[in-house]
């Protein structure tokens, strides 16, 4: 099972989360491209893009945050934040 939690967050308060479950045999990178789709259907967004702080930061940490930047849309909170809570 692969789990995703996304949470979007303002002024330090956490305004929406859900979790993205996976059972597929997919890879990793598939998961997660797929949940993060699943994950801005769910919030109403866009799909952020990928810096490369988001990079290292989801490599080092299986965590990240995607701002302002990273949208093309303007957004009405501070950030989304992704983390992988449990992997096959």
């Amino acid at each position: 099972m692969f789990r995703l939690w996304g949470k979007i967050w303002k002024e330090n308060r956490l305004l929406s989360d859900t979790v993205i479950c996976n059972d597929t045999p997919d890879s990793r990178t598939h998961k997660i491209f797929d949940a993060m789709h699943e994950l801005c259907m769910a919030f109403d967004l866009s799909e952020p893009l990928w810096l490369d702080s988001n990079i290292q930061e989801f490599k080092r940490h299986s965590k990240t945050r995607f701002r302002q930047d990273s949208f093309i849309e303007s957004i009405d909170f501070d950030y989304l934040e992704i983390h992988v809570i449990e992997e096959d």
